[in-house]
């Protein structure tokens, strides 16, 4: 397994023991780097959202962020500290079914979004109930066309729980999509084990393809064409409930923070065809002593940590690429939506993780972190309804 650096941690008050129970093999007890001179502060200080879980923009040169709140509406304001008003971008409320863990959950800019004005949304509709959507809408002139709606494709869901709901487009410009396993708990129907159905997987599609429809699947899909009925659409499988994911612009490397439990939270490099075996195993620990649990034949996490008092829900992050906190550079940050605790780590293959601690207290619930155009990295405080950013004391 691929060894980190765990490279500073900030906690919350409501987490502040200091014994550590993360992965052995990649938490020995070396000494880190302590960035103490790091806190968070509200980015936007005059805005306050509700229920938010995505920050992005469109990559088409404008100042223009975006905020996704889960009740079905996308807000748009300029990416400035004195920003005072954000506009209604897109609002299908009356097509979403929002609450727990459904809802609108994912937004996405087409990469050439700026001259064809399309963006891709993944949301919960309330018919067929709970049933998970992928569309397509088009803006014109920096406004969105609710009534320009396109479905690529959707998929049942047996639970309210689990439904992933991250959507970006990679630098092979190919639409990703994270699906969780549809919920209940332990993944009674083995969904993410099941090629056969788009749950607890990461999917990839050509959005620019009419194969299937609206959409195609790319010609190097590792099921494509098979002929034992596994959907093609499968880029990965195996996966709980990878809420957030990124790719880092500079190694192309696909990051997802999956879920886990009753025991472990994990990090993992997202690779084409790989079973990174849940409900086989949780973390690097076989779940419930399944007989089928052959680690060497599943895909380790990257890192790892037990549920405990470092948190209970893994929040995936972003390597940072940006400009104003230069020790960051190269590192993916990352958090976990219980204990409000953040890391960062340092991928290179051979070092191994140390750590340290700063201790903060005005972030709670982190749904997500966003980048704008500069990749500067943003916080999303779900309960508080505020975006975070995190400067120099």
């Amino acid at each position: 397994m691929k060894k980190l650096t765990l490279l500073f941690l900030l906690s919350l008050p409501l987490s502040s023991c200091k014994d550590k129970s993360t992965d052995p093999e990649t938490d020995p007890e070396t000494p880190g780097t302590t960035f103490k001179g790091l806190k968070p502060a509200d980015a936007f200080p005059k805005l306050t959202f509700d229920m938010p879980i995505e920050f992005t923009h469109a990559g088409d040169g404008t100042s223009k962020v975006y905020v996704v709140e889960q009740k079905g509406i996308i807000k748009a304001f300029d990416n400035k500290e004195t920003a005072d008003q954000a506009s209604i971008f897109l609002d299908i409320r009356s097509k979403v079914t929002s609450g727990g863990e459904m809802g609108l959950l994912g937004l996405a800019f087409h990469p050439d979004y700026k001259n064809n004005g399309y963006f891709y949304v993944n949301y919960n509709r309330s018919e067929p109930t709970r049933q998970t959507v992928i569309a397509r809408y088009k803006a014109t002139g920096g406004v969105a066309n609710a009534g320009s709606e396109t479905i690529l494709f959707t998929y049942d869901q047996p639970y309210t729980n689990h439904k992933g709901g991250k959507i970006a487009f990679g630098p092979d410009g190919y639409l990703y999509i994270a699906t969780g396993d549809g919920g209940s708990g332990g993944d009674p129907q083995n969904n993410a084990q099941n090629l056969k159905n788009l749950l607890g997987k990461m999917l990839r599609v050509d959005v620019n393809a009419t194969t299937k429809g609206n959409y195609g699947i790319p010609a190097d899909n590792p099921f494509i064409n098979n002929t034992a009925g596994n959907r093609e659409e499968i880029f990965a499988y195996g996966l709980r409930n990878p809420w957030k994911f990124s790719f880092d612009p500079e190694t192309k490397n696909l990051w997802a923070g999956d879920v886990g439990q009753n025991e472990v939270e994990e990090i993992d490099i997202i690779v084409k065809g790989a079973n990174f075996g849940w409900k086989i195993k949780e973390g690097n620990e076989c779940y419930q002593n399944n007989a089928n649990c052959i680690m060497s034949s599943l895909i380790s996490p990257v890192f790892s940590y037990k549920q405990g008092s470092d948190g209970r829900s893994v929040t995936g992050g972003a390597v940072y690429r940006g400009k104003k906190i230069p020790e960051l550079v190269g590192k993916y940050v990352f958090g976990d939506y219980v204990s409000g605790k953040i890391w960062a780590l340092n991928y290179d293959g051979k070092q191994i993780a140390t750590k340290s601690d700063v201790t903060i207290d005005n972030v709670s619930t982190i749904a997500a972190f966003g980048e704008d155009a500069d990749h500067e990295l943003f916080l999303i405080d779900y309960s508080g309804g505020k975006i975070y950013t995190l400067v120099k004391k």
